[in-house]
């Protein structure tokens, strides 16, 4: 291999793994339900998400009022960290009402 096409590899293997951990993931934001929302929640994953449409999902998550939406639905004192939010969005965009996908917890 030439020293540009070991330098090429090398910088799409970069890109690559820079583009995947700075996007948000729906499977983490599952295993973050699970973890520190579904006790407090008192329901499953899927009734969670399944409390709004993906369109309405979006608007939330574009208006900037994640953390308003769990707390309305989970009950006032429910809240998560800011960093969580993306994750959290994902998995509850993912598995909306009219997504016709059912998560696992």
């Amino acid at each position: 291999m030439t020293k540009f096409s070991k330098l090429a590899l090398a910088a799409l293997l970069g890109m690559a793994v820079m583009t995947t951990t700075a996007s948000a993931d729906a499977a983490k934001g599952q295993k973050l339900y699970s973890k520190k929302l579904k006790e407090a929640c008192k329901m499953t994953g899927a009734d969670f998400a399944k409390k709004h449409t993906q369109e309405e999902w979006e608007k939330i998550n574009e208006d900037g009022k994640m953390g308003e939406a769990i707390a309305e639905i989970c009950g006032e004192g429910v809240s998560i960290k800011e960093k969580l939010v993306p994750h959290i969005f994902d998995f509850a965009n993912e598995f909306a009402s009219d997504s016709g996908n059912v998560p696992s917890c």
